[in-house]
Parts: C-alpha cells; structure tokens; sequence
C-alpha cells in the first residue's frame, strides 16, 4: 500500500447564494477594499489515503466527495492528489 495525500475545495455553487460570501464583500467596502468583489467562501479538506495505485485513492477520494464530504446539490468539488512516498 502506498500513503497519498488529498488537497479538496469543495464550493457552493454559483448559482447558489453565498450569505457569508456576500457578508466578507461587504465589510471589504467598510475597511476601504472595495476592488475586492464577489468573495465565495467554502472549506477545505486535507486527507491522507492508503492505496494501491493512484487511480484507486483518486477513486476513493471521489467517492468520499460524493457521499460526504460535499453536498452536491449546493456544492462543487475539486481535488488533487499526491503521493506521500519518495
């Protein structure tokens, strides 16, 4: 087995209302920042996975993604993986 290491952006959606998003933007214009626009705030994940190859662990990080960590009703996701073996 080897170790990998996953990087996840999971995002709301665009076309999907952003309150906290909206709420940063605003106080962007309160601290003189107003070039600063349309802020979409979402999470990251950092996860470390123990596969067979790095098709399998992309495999199962996609599948995390779907079932769980994202909802993909709301949200999209994005990811990249690493190997954590030199």
């Amino acid at each position: 087995m080897k170790k990998f290491q996953a990087e996840i952006d999971v995002m709301p959606k665009k076309e999907i209302l952003d309150p906290q998003g909206k709420a940063v933007t605003g106080s962007m214009k309160n601290l003189g920042l107003s070039e600063i626009q349309n802020i979409r705030i979402g999470k990251h994940i950092s996860l470390e996975i123990e596969a067979d190859s790095a098709e399998t662990a992309h495999n199962k990080v996609e599948q995390a993604c779907k079932s769980l960590l994202a909802n993909l009703i709301m949200e999209s996701y994005s990811f990249r993986i690493e190997s954590l073996e030199a």
